[in-house]
């Protein structure tokens, strides 16, 4: 068995939540992606969270319904999450799915990241 790794971190900037991903998103990883993002999420006010997917290799479907649930969980909040610099295999994924739609994403990582 392989180990595959998902490495994860957050930052505030402004009003907004950047969450750093690297790695893969699948059964494995998927649980902690949830916890760091339901964390970023557990505040009193509505968030702006930022996903950087730009060090994403791999999403499975697990990983798109663990974003799917953040985003939820954000809007219920009056926040959002947008997707940032998704790789092509990601990208292909939120197109195939019709998720485009459903998440804001934004291009560039550094734009995200509003620099």
């Amino acid at each position: 068995m392989r180990l595959v790794e998902l490495k994860v971190s957050s930052r505030a900037e402004g009003d907004r939540v950047i969450v750093a991903l690297s790695g893969e998103i699948d059964l494995y990883t998927a649980p902690r992606l949830q916890s760091q993002l339901a964390a970023a999420l557990n505040t009193d006010h509505p968030v702006r969270l930022v996903v950087d997917m730009s060090g994403v290799d791999f999403c499975d479907s697990t990983g798109i319904n663990v974003l799917l649930a953040a985003q939820r969980l954000a809007r219920e909040h009056g926040g959002n999450i947008e997707l940032s610099a998704p790789r092509a295999a990601v990208r292909k994924i939120l197109q195939v799915t019709g998720l485009e739609s459903v998440f804001t994403v934004v291009e560039d990582s550094a734009a995200a990241a509003g620099q």
